[in-house]
């Protein structure tokens, strides 16, 4: 067990390789690694050590509800607060509970952002988010139904935990949180521009380069952590010390989460609830552009893992590699001999409105794209295909996507028809608007070629060229976004009258779904 711990710790560095990075891993309380190698700073030559301060980014969300339970206990306290945050949804605004469980309904403001024209690299504050918050009028799914990532949740339950404790939510994380776990360095690095101790993080690769990474978004309860390794240290720490206390804050904040049916929900106080090689875990990732994390716990086994990277590596997986060394466990592999299935292709999902594209990614294996991001799904001998959380499986009716984790099971409906250039399936080409959001989106046609780009109160998007899916159905992809990991492509689907005339689209990604434009 040492030599393979010991063997994941050498070929890190290279496996992720980058500017710098740290490690750490605990069992029972105990510090088994504590590593940091390369560079914070490597312009200015500044070493990643354990005390390097670094962005956890969405690590922050757990620490947030913590604050939250600490400072007002019941979340249910602040649900006034919230609602006044949100005019428009008036009594339709979702509880407390629902924002710290991912189950308000509420899209995310930093994809919702991107359909403001936001350019990647631009300025987004306490104004803007206010704005687009305050813009709120409807919700993609009612609350508590469904399990949907959102940033702008976490935002909200800090700003409302200031209204209603009269103190900043700097000083309720260092006097609630940090001063009490040993926390000595952490603090609130809501300005994303620079860290006090110089650390960047940084965009490329080692192929092609590395350059500093530029950010100008303020970040509070969503993202707002700075900590170093050391910190985190004496978090997981002071977790594995409480762990028999059913009163502690993490025992709290682990607590089982249902859904509104009573169905157990896999996500919950900013932690996630899952499954690795056998056994439970929860956890957390953060990222913002040029800075990845993971942090991870294997309560029956009473293993921590922390990794960061100031380079865009997947700190999710050297984390699980971390712990399949101290469990002695293999990532099972795809069954290579298995043929591809009948069933690849475009799809729709009936409820969200999204394209569903499945095609083959590696012998044994298919790419589902979906979601936030690209899935990996491995093929099963019962002729269905998964990867623990998202599962596709034939049946008689047609081929049925399960999501567990979202409490959604959906029948998708196959694209009928060949995906077409715009000379076969012509007049697109507009300028549409969205009411609610008080935003553009303008698409062109040249030489049988399409291209669109959002537009608003942030600014004017760049114009992508579109994807042709299936019959009026199209992807505008995004590649870079104004946080940290694009929101994914944009599902646009067009709509015709009787004449055949395109009269408006439906706008959506799986983070802000459903959003209708008119063409003008």
């Amino acid at each position: 067990m040492s030599d393979r711990l010991d063997q994941v710790l050498r070929d890190l560095p290279r496996r992720y390789p980058g500017p710098g990075g740290a490690i750490a891993v605990l069992r029972k309380g105990a510090v088994l690694a504590r590593h940091a190698w390369g560079y914070a700073n490597a312009e200015r030559r500044i070493p990643f050590t354990p005390r390097t301060l670094f962005r956890m980014c969405s690590i922050t969300k757990q620490f947030t509800c913590g604050a939250m339970l600490e400072a007002v206990g019941a979340p249910e306290r602040l649900d006034a607060a919230i609602r006044a945050r949100l005019p428009l949804l008036g009594d339709a605004a979702p509880q407390t509970r629902h924002l710290a469980h991912n189950q308000s309904g509420l899209r995310d403001y930093w994809a919702v952002a991107m359909l403001h024209g936001a350019p990647a690299e631009s300025a987004f504050g306490d104004v803007e988010s206010a704005r687009v918050i305050a813009g709120t009028a409807s919700l993609q799914f009612a609350p508590g139904t469904r399990y949907a990532y959102c940033n702008q949740n976490f935002r909200l339950i800090s700003d409302a935990l200031q209204d209603v404790s009269g103190e900043s939510f700097a000083d309720l994380l260092r006097t609630r949180i940090f001063d009490r776990t040993g926390m000595e360095t952490a603090f609130l690095a809501a300005e994303t521009r620079a860290m006090p101790d110089g650390t960047e993080g940084y965009e490329g690769t080692q192929a092609a380069g590395f350059r500093a990474a530029v950010n100008r978004v303020i970040w509070t309860g969503d993202a707002g952590l700075g900590a170093s390794l050391d910190d985190m240290i004496a978090w997981e720490r002071h977790i594995d010390a409480t762990r028999d206390d059913p009163q502690s804050l993490h025992a709290r904040l682990a607590a089982p989460v249902e859904f509104a049916d009573g169905a157990a929900a896999p996500y919950g106080f900013g932690l996630g609830r899952g499954e690795a090689f056998g056994t439970p875990v929860l956890g957390h990732g953060g990222a913002l552009r040029g800075w990845r994390s993971h942090r991870l716990y294997a309560p029956a086994h009473r293993i921590s893992v922390v990794v960061m990277f100031n380079h865009l590596s997947d700190a999710n997986a050297a984390a699980t590699e971390a712990l399949a060394a101290l469990l002695g466990a293999q990532p099972p592999q795809p069954d290579a001999g298995l043929p591809a299935p009948d069933w690849l292709g475009a799809y729709v999902e009936p409820e969200t409105g999204l394209a569903v594209r499945i095609d083959q990614a590696a012998p044994g294996a298919l790419r589902l794209r979906f979601g936030h991001g690209a899935e990996r799904l491995e093929l099963g001998a019962d002729g269905s295909a998964g990867n623990g959380r998202t599962r596709l499986r034939p049946t008689p009716q047609g081929l049925v996507m399960d999501r567990p984790q979202e409490n959604q099971s959906s029948l998708l409906t196959p694209c009928r028809g060949e995906a077409r250039a715009v000379e076969a399936r012509p007049g697109i080409a507009g300028r549409y608007r969205c009411a609610e959001l008080d935003a553009d989106l303008l698409v062109t046609e040249a030489g049988g070629v399409a291209y669109g780009g959002f537009g608003g109160f942030l600014g004017q998007g760049r114009m992508e060229l579109l994807e042709p899916i299936g019959p009026d159905l199209w992807a505008l992809p995004c590649w870079r976004a104004l946080d940290h990991t694009p929101p994914g492509d944009w599902t646009l689907a067009f709509r015709r009258d009787a004449a055949g005339v395109v009269a408006g689209v439906t706008v959506g990604c799986w983070l802000a779904r459903g959003l209708d434009y008119a063409r003008l």
